[in-house]
């Protein structure tokens, strides 16, 4: 490529055409002279025959010159001249691209990837072959071999292929390919793009030396303004969650967000806060209800992309409520040294503690019931609790004289001797004994008994072969001192002594208190062994390099829980949730990367910042038409000279260069406005004016578009967002219309306009979005949309029947879930001899857009169901089967179908 300024040529060496611009001078200099019109009869042919010779006439010095400058045109039009062109490549040999493809690069990803393309381009103007140095493994574990050259093509697609990955880059692996490359030679005259993601760290420096020795090195960062953001996790077991914000970056003020979401993506609570310029940090606070707390499965930072914008949070962060029964008689007479207080006392740093008989709390959630023993049951509550228990519960019980004295107590999960076992007195030899063991095994796994607490007194349990496995915890001695044994899908638990420091100093010190919080974090899940902590996590929902809850990548291997603050993020262990659906921990990134700071600075490289590429404007267009307007002038000015007709050869010439000339150039010709919908089946959303619903409404038909692409022979365009106000609703065959809490109604013109397109064929959506709310608007949905719109022609609508057309259009399906399901979807009811059948409105509740909607990649941009992708395409079956509908009307009713459809469905 030749560079002139801002001017360039991407084909130079057609320059040399320019050459023969001297002998284009002696040839177009000779004009022969024009011909004349003599009259004479045909014998003075005869006459004056001469051997006279003629020499052409010379051609005007000014044609000669035209002549010459449309020639010069020509050969600038084919070397390619572009204006404002990307700058050169320095070096001779090949072109080496290094690119940061971690968590910190999803932010303006494809930026970076169109200036790597930019750059592949550059050298396939130059011939030059690529190599690629890449940041991030891949999720298959396949790294791209930066020693082999790649042709263009190849790096086209390579980076093409390439997704920011939800770890970091290993900047350590990176160096080793480089000195690598370093080492083999070859390389000289090589030009060096490294596309960093602009943050520092202790390899940087080496990466960067060890880029500089294999050629000119030219780094390209951030801009200032456009860096990762990073969410750090709350503490767990704080009453408040607390989040905080961090960014590598702190140039310009910025305005953040952080949303809590439930496990299906519904939002929560939101929180804003404000990064004055210099501030890189700041804090902010869920203080929410138990039950949205407990419900809320992900934080995320509002329109920031990325692993490291969002935070999953499991069990550990859920506050379970705790009660005690305590019987409403009691008339403790020193009630601080009552077990209710003691236990109280304890439980209070873990959460909220309820107290009350067993039939008052239990008609509430809860996760943990104590049980002390001074607390006298009522006749139905042995039953109750039994029931609790074996339904997911965990009971604590504690041991006292009134155990000690009980016979056949369902309640306990080991037999005990009658009577208890006293340990010293004033009347015995014995000494207190001490704690000894504690199961390896068992919930408290790891915790060291204090020397100084001592049990006086205790329920023996019955020696049985199975005694060994539910012993949790022991006496010096060997006797049990908490024993514990799984009932249905819940624990009893029962504490061999008092609660309170009648039988033992247990309850005076801090080893109570970690007893309780080890008991009660079990509580987190129904169904959970007491083994969770040790047992293998496999991979369950991982984060994409988006940020995107998804299945597993094929690197990632399954993580010790019981070791997750030392788990690193890597391919093998990517942040995201393991475990399985009832049982599963947490990975995330923002609490493992300690050092975030930005990084500007690398001596001995050209830096530049931003990924924009630079607009290159092509000249050739507008050459080539200036060559064809001075080659109707020299063709005009020619046949005036020779004597033809200036208007019968000119004119023509002359309306055919205005005509080319007239027309934009080529490579920025535009389509004339024309509706989409006038060339392409396109589907259509209303415009609400809520930015969020329209976006979402737009992808939404945007991925059903593309299933039908795919599936069916409907060439779907892309859809497009009307105002039924003042855009025209012929060309749409169907309108998707998100309905709004508090939507206006419309107004008389709009209405016509509306029940004209309902009349003349159209079809709409009313989807109200809300399926997933115990009392949704779908139960008085002829109200909502009479208040919408009360001028519209609605028809009767009713619950599609069994044997609609809808149900076999193109699948053969009985119910039409989309984000929702389970929810009643509504069409006209008696309609059939008007719009060849098909009914001008359908009504639901399943927020089908969200459940169709996908980004710029495909992939799907709100959860379905929970984890359930399998709703996801029975949402886009019905999109389909709507979609057919609509277009083909009551074709799939008739009755020489009947027959095969029934032999499909086996009747």
């Amino acid at each position: 490529m030749l560079t002139i300024g801002s001017f360039a040529f991407t084909a130079p060496w057609l320059l040399l055409g320019l050459a023969a611009l001297p002998v284009l001078w002696m040839l177009l200099r000779l004009m022969p002279p024009a011909p004349r019109r003599v009259k004479f009869p045909a014998i003075r042919l005869l006459f004056g025959l001469t051997g006279e010779e003629t020499t052409p006439q010379a051609v005007p010095w000014w044609i000669l010159l035209l002549r010459l400058l449309l020639a010069a045109l020509i050969v600038l039009v084919a070397a390619r001249p572009v204006l404002n062109p990307e700058a050169p490549l320095q070096g001779t040999g090949p072109l080496v691209i290094a690119i940061d493809d971690g968590w910190a690069a999803a932010p303006r990803w494809q930026d970076r990837m169109d200036r790597a393309r930019g750059l592949v381009d550059l050298a396939d103007r130059e011939g030059r072959e690529i190599h690629l140095v890449l940041g991030a493994a891949p999720p298959s574990g396949e790294l791209l071999e930066p020693r082999r050259l790649l042709s263009p093509q190849a790096a086209r697609e390579a980076i093409g292929a390439l997704e920011p990955k939800p770890w970091p880059v290993n900047r350590t692996a990176m160096t080793r390919s480089v000195k690598a490359l370093t080492a083999e030679g070859g390389l000289s005259g090589a030009d060096v793009f490294w596309l960093t993601d602009g943050l520092d760290g202790d390899t940087v420096t080496e990466f960067s030396e060890a880029l500089g020795d294999l050629g000119a090195l030219n780094v390209i960062v951030p801009d200032r303004d456009q860096g990762p953001f990073l969410l750090t996790p709350p503490e767990p077991g704080e009453p408040v969650l607390t989040v905080t914000v961090r960014r590598a970056t702190a140039a310009t003020p910025a305005d953040v967000a952080v949303i809590a979401y439930s496990d299906d993506g519904r939002p929560l609570a939101r929180r804003d806060a404000k990064l004055a310029a210099g501030e890189t940090e700041t804090a902010l606070t869920f203080d929410m209800p138990m039950e949205l707390r407990n419900a809320t499965a992900r934080l995320g930072i509002e329109n920031q992309v990325g692993a490291g914008a969002s935070v999953l949070l499991d069990e550990r962060w859920r506050r379970r409520p705790v009660g005690i029964i305590a019987d409403i008689g009691n008339r403790e007479a020193l009630p601080l040294l009552s077990e209710i207080y003691f236990l109280d006392r304890a439980l209070a740093p873990l959460g909220e503690v309820d107290r009350g008989p067993a039939g008052i709390l239990l008609k509430v959630p809860q996760s943990i019931l104590l049980l002390p023993d001074e607390t006298v049951l009522e006749s139905e509550d042995s039953a109750r609790l039994t029931d609790w228990v074996e339904g997911g519960g965990m009971l604590i019980r504690f041991a006292g004289p009134r155990l000690a004295a009980a016979v056949d107590d369902p309640l306990i999960p080991v037999a005990l001797r009658s009577g208890g076992r006293q340990l010293s007195g004033a009347m015995l030899w014995s000494e207190p004994a001490r704690i000894g063991a504690v199961s390896d095994d068992g919930p408290f796994a790891g915790l060291v008994p204090p020397g100084d607490v001592t049990v006086t007194r205790q329920v023996l349990a019955e020696p049985s072969l199975d005694l060994d496995r539910k012993t949790w915890m022991r006496l010096a001695d060997d006797t049990p001192l908490v024993t514990a044994d799984r009932r249905g899908d819940g624990w009893l638990v029962l504490v061999h002594t008092t609660a309170n420091t009648e039988w033992s100093s247990l309850a005076l010190s801090g080893l109570f208190v970690d007893m309780l919080e080890r008991l009660t974090a079990m509580g987190r899940s129904v169904g959970e062994s007491a083994d969770m902590l040790t047992a293998p996590m496999p991979p369950y929902r991982l984060l994409d390099g988006f940020g995107r809850l998804g299945d597993p990548q094929n690197s990632a291997r399954a993580i010790q829980a019981d070791s997750l603050a030392e788990t690193d993020i890597t391919a093998a262990s990517p942040p995201g949730f393991y475990g399985d659906r009832a049982r599963r921990v947490s990975l995330n990134l923002g609490d493992r990367l300690p050092d975030f700071a930005a990084r500007y600075d690398y001596p001995g490289a050209r830096t530049e910042s931003g990924y924009d590429l630079r607009e290159e404007t092509p000249l050739a267009p507008y050459l080539l038409i200036a060559a064809l307007v001075l080659l109707a002038l020299d063709t005009l000015i020619t046949a005036s000279i020779r004597g033809f007709g200036v208007l019968r050869v000119g004119l023509p010439v002359l309306a055919v260069v205005m005509v080319l000339s007239s027309a934009p150039p080529p490579a920025l010709a535009q389509q004339a406005e024309i509706p989409e919908g006038a060339r392409f089946t396109v589907l259509a959303y209303i415009l609400t004016g809520d930015r969020d619903v329209d976006a979402t409404s737009a992808a939404g038909l945007r991925g059903l578009s593309e299933i039908l692409r795919q599936r069916t022979a409907v060439e779907a365009g892309d859809p497009v967002g009307v105002d039924p106000r003042r855009d025209e609703l012929a060309f749409y065959p169907l309108l998707y219309w998100p309905v709004l809490d508090g939507s206006a109604p419309i107004d008389a013109a709009t209405a016509d306009r509306l029940n004209r397109y309902m009349a003349s064929g159209g079809m709409i959506l009313f989807d109200t979005r809300d399926g997933h709310l115990a009392g949704s608007r779908i139960g008085t949905t002829s109200d909502v949309l009479r208040r919408l719109a009360r001028s519209l022609d609605i028809p009767r609508i009713g619950a599609v029947p069994a044997d609609h057309v809808l149900t076999r259009s193109f699948y053969l399906m009985q119910d039409f879930p989309g984000r929702w399901s389970g929810g009643t979807l509504w069409v006209e009811i008696g309609g059939t001899s008007n719009n060849d059948g098909v009914s001008p409105i359908v009504v639901g509740d399943a927020d089908w857009a969200a459940a169709w909607a996908v980004d710029d990649y495909g992939r799907p941009l709100y959860p379905v169901g929970g984890d359930d992708e399998r709703q996801r395409e029975m949402a886009y079956r019905f999109g389909v089967n709507l979609v057919m509908y609509t277009l083909t009307g009551n074709y799939k009713s008739d009755q020489v179908h009947i027959p095969s459809i029934l032999e499909r469905l086996g009747q």
